[in-house]
């Protein structure tokens, strides 16, 4: 390699999908300048100022020469700021300063402060999972993405506080320092019980079955009722009673967090599933993402396998709710935009909590309830048809009596926990051969045929509300796979009229309340 060229390796990513880039420079006997092809970014085109005067404080200061870089292939978009540090060591490689060899085949990521400080970047546990893909072992990053980093197997992390410190590393002249080996992070996880125990939750028996069978079959749940009543409570201890993570699931929840900039500190996956709940003000690109210049995970791909829950869903704009509808089917988001496609995962379980009306009193026969005829209307219709005939199980949640304050404690997580993981251990076994996971992801067509169809007893309640229009084919599917999970939570190889009876309730019980 000329003393003129240096090379080193990057990532750029196009939502969790990373490519590895070459980052090339090149120093010729011109007037000076610096400046970086390859489809750069406003972020990433600015690299030179900051790799000039990072490399100045440190002591390394560059020739007054021509300098180009090239980030290779130079056909796809390069954002964000990460690329500081290759492009830094590649043009000191080309200066001699470091040894072009030794910095060819380690990915480098990290943005340079002025001061020679190496800076956390976003999305370093997508781009070290994309160059493991790519065969690399070695990896360079700031020191707050040494605990992402380290989640993943089979490449070795490196942590480089500062830029003098890799020039250092990787110096021409006494340049036999090994690269150092970044120490494991100790931060603890976070508790488990932050989202608190089913036993917290008072009275609420039926409610209670919903959320159970919830989690039994990956259903999403819709519970409407007055305020204060608890829906809010239920499906924050939803999360308690799921069963963990895969590894597999656990990385990519974990990517989806390192791209919103959440902070990752412990270099062990968090195999709880996440809980999401935004603000029912909150924008459509919050929720199914997008933003301008880097395409940003939303709300509904950081509840990613885990619970996304909308409270006060009737107070979301219209136009949100039904951003929901495709994603709810496919298990993705695909944000379009003029130089690029982004898809990102988004394989939620929906908890919808709604009151009755606007003033939450139209409870019973209604007569407390302030609400004209139109704003009743208005409030009912953001939930509409479509998007709620893809909600599996629909509850009441009535108020509680006083005579519940003496009830025994409820059962806890824990114990409902175990009876969860036996019912998905039943539905593994049966639908294993087929690649299905759970109920709720089974395809319709699918419980309509031989071996799984259900006999003519079983579901003539639901035969007779799909002949009447009460049950769309859609809803009919729907309830088939509820009364399957009830099935597993009682123990039965299939579900019986009892079963069916029970979905068809749960899952109609709360549209006939709104």
């Amino acid at each position: 390699m000329s003393a003129k060229l240096g090379r080193t390796l990057c990532v750029a990513l196009t939502g969790l999908n990373g490519r590895l880039v070459d980052v090339e420079a090149h120093i010729s006997s011109q007037l000076p300048n610096f400046s970086v092809t390859g489809l750069p970014d406003k972020a990433c085109g600015q690299a030179p100022d900051r790799v000039r005067s990072a490399a100045a404080t440190s002591g390394f200061p560059l020739p007054p020469q021509r300098i180009t870089v090239n980030l290779s292939p130079a056909s796809i978009p390069k954002q964000g700021t990460g690329f500081d540090i290759a492009i830094a060591l590649a043009v000191l490689a080309a200066a001699g300063v470091v040894e072009a060899r030794r910095i060819s085949r380690v990915v480098h990521l990290g943005e340079l402060g002025l001061d020679g400080r190496v800076r956390g970047v976003r999305g370093v546990l997508p781009a070290v999972l994309a160059a493991v893909r790519a065969g690399v072992t070695h990896v360079v990053v700031p020191p707050e993405n040494v605990a992402e980093a380290q989640l993943v197997d089979g490449v070795t992390v490196h942590c480089a506080p500062t830029l003098a410190t890799l020039v250092h590393w990787y110096a021409v002249r006494g340049g036999v320092d090994p690269l150092p080996v970044a120490g494991p992070v100790d931060e603890e996880l976070e508790e488990a019980h932050r989202h608190g125990d089913l036993a917290d939750v008072l009275g609420q028996p039926e409610a209670r079955l919903a959320v159970e069978l919830a989690a039994v079959g990956g259903h999403h749940l819709l519970m409407n009722g007055p305020p204060g009543v608890g829906k809010t409570m239920l499906a924050e201890r939803l999360v308690t009673i799921l069963p963990p993570l895969s590894r597999e699931q656990a990385l990519q929840t974990h990517a989806i967090r390192s791209l919103t900039g959440d902070e990752i500190r412990a270099s062990e996956l968090d195999l709880t599933p996440p809980f999401v709940a935004p603000h029912h003000s909150a924008s459509m690109a919050s929720i199914t993402g997008g933003g301008s210049g880097v395409v940003l995970p939303g709300a509904i791909s950081r509840a990613h396998c885990g619970v996304l829950f909308l409270d006060e869903a009737g107070e979301f704009k219209t136009s949100v709710l039904q951003q929901l509808r495709q994603p709810l089917e496919s298990g993705e988001v695909t944000i379009a935009r003029a130089k690029q496609l982004v898809r990102y995962p988004a394989r939620f379980q929906l908890v919808l909590a709604t009151n009755p009306c606007p003033c939450g009193r139209a409870w019973g026969k209604g007569i407390d309830c302030v609400c004209s005829a139109v704003e009743l209307r208005s409030y009912q219709a953001k939930l509409s048809g479509p998007l709620i005939d893809r909600v599996d199980i629909q509850v009441v949640v009535p108020p509680v009596s006083r005579a519940a304050f003496g009830d025994e404690e409820g059962e806890t997580s824990a114990v409902v926990l175990e009876r969860v993981l036996q019912a998905r251990g039943a539905q593994q076994e049966r639908w294993a051969r087929q690649g299905w996971v759970i109920n709720a992801r089974v395809p319709g067509h699918a419980l309509r045929r031989p071996p799984w169809r259900l006999s003519g007893h079983a579901t003539a309640p639901i035969d007779r509300a799909l002949d009447l229009g009460q049950l769309t084919l859609r809803g009919y599917d729907r309830t088939v796979r509820l009364a399957w999970s009830a099935a597993d939570l009682a123990g039965r190889t299939s579900p019986t009229a009892e079963d069916v009876g029970l979905a068809f309730t749960l899952r109609s019980q709360g549209r006939a309340a709104a």
